[in-house]
């Protein structure tokens, strides 16, 4: 057995999804299974270098799950002709920067999103590293959800006839941080540090939405800021200026049209912190981030509307539960997975920083939207 070790900067790994989900639940669980099999008696390992601001976090981070490298000198690191790939999990407005350098010294880049603060910044990103001929990808990883893995199979299989219409719902209640800390950080509702939950969701539902159903053409959102005074990782009050909630609707290309609100302020009465309905001609379905259940035209009851009499249907007992089929790994992991064997055997990959600039430029004509009050239509996007 051949061992191939990938050195892979980490910048930002001190954060809530840097740690938990790229380092801590992805390459730290690919060590410990014992690397991924290339194929051909190969395997790579991948060893993490932690880079960040604070050397004191980074040592600790370190220590705990006994790791020799960190670094408050991205520089440095990227001038290790040793590392081979720079990902990226900082706050958005320091990505863009961040990610030309790596560039500029011809690493491998994996990033989460949005991948910059602007379209035009995200194109630009997309054509130096094309350009530069290093490989990049962008984090979509709700597309490795059990959930949805289920709601591809079901599309793929031609499940549903023609698509009418996706609705989905995200969200969960933030606590405003005064008298229960926040389950976010504070920037994340500060626009001037690259918060608002438009910035956030909308490259997620871009992505979803293109890989399932087809391309968005167009948006109308509406946003806004329904919590306008919240308290910081510290206790202290700060004025909320990034939108905490959107309500979208994106006409798909085909046809459909999806709704989806997003919510920082809403208390969750659903089964997941997010679903998606899907109606079409032959059939239904609903997907979260685990379950999906279906319910197929020959199998639907026929209801009938009388509000003076208690409904006395079951009727989510009335679907079907779509099996798993299969072991599902944590789709973070899986990505990372798709990603090295990009880097290391040249495998088709799809999901890169062009694909990321879609994300970016549906929260940039969503925000639009909702500043002007009117429809959008998306242009097809090109390098």
């Amino acid at each position: 057995m051949t061992v191939r070790t990938v050195r892979i900067a980490m910048n930002g790994v001190t954060g809530r999804m840097g740690h938990r989900q790229h380092l801590v639940r992805s390459l730290l669980a690919l060590r410990e299974q014992g690397g991924l099999d290339l194929g051909e008696g190969t395997v790579l390992m991948p060893e993490p270098v932690l880079v960040g601001r604070r050397a004191h976090a980074l040592e600790s981070l370190a220590a705990r799950y006994g790791l020799h490298e960190w670094s408050t000198d991205l520089d440095a690191v990227l001038a290790d002709p040793t590392i081979e790939i720079y990902f990226d999990a900082q706050v958005t407005s320091a990505r863009e920067a961040a990610l030309k350098k790596a560039i500029a010294a011809g690493k491998h880049l994996y990033t989460e999103k949005p991948t910059a603060t602007g379209l035009d910044g995200a194109l630009e990103l997309a054509r130096l590293a094309t350009s530069a001929g290093v490989k990049h990808g962008v984090v979509q990883d709700k597309l490795f959800l059990p959930g949805l893995l289920k709601l591809k199979r079901l599309v793929d299989g031609g499940f549903f006839g023609r698509i009418l219409s996706v609705r989905g719902e995200f969200g969960y209640w933030v606590f405003e941080g005064d008298w229960q800390e926040a389950q976010r950080p504070s920037w994340n509702y500060r626009a001037e540090d690259g918060g608002g939950i438009v910035v956030d969701m909308f490259p997620h539902w871009e992505y979803v939405l293109h890989n399932l159903f087809g391309r968005v053409t167009s948006v109308t959102a509406h946003a806004t800021t329904h919590i306008p005074r919240r308290a910081d990782e510290r206790g202290r009050p700060y004025e909320a200026t990034a939108d905490d909630a959107a309500y979208g609707i994106f006409e798909l290309e085909g046809g459909a049209l999806a709704q989806i609100n997003s919510s920082w302020a809403v208390r969750v009465h659903r089964d997941e912190l997010v679903e998606f309905q899907v109606d079409g001609t032959e059939g239904s379905a609903v997907a979260g981030l685990r379950r999906c259940r279906a319910q197929h035209r020959a199998a639907t009851p026929k209801p009938v509307w009388n509000p003076d009499l208690p409904a006395t249907e079951r009727f989510r007992e009335q679907w079907q539960e779509v099996p798993d089929n299969g072991d599902f790994d944590n789709g973070f992991k899986a990505q990372w997975e798709l990603f090295l064997r990009h880097v290391a055997l040249g495998t088709p990959y799809e999901w890169d920083l062009l694909a990321g600039a879609r994300g970016v430029q549906l929260a940039q004509l969503g925000l639009r939207s909702s500043a002007e009050g009117r429809r959008l239509p998306v242009p097809e996007l090109s390098l």
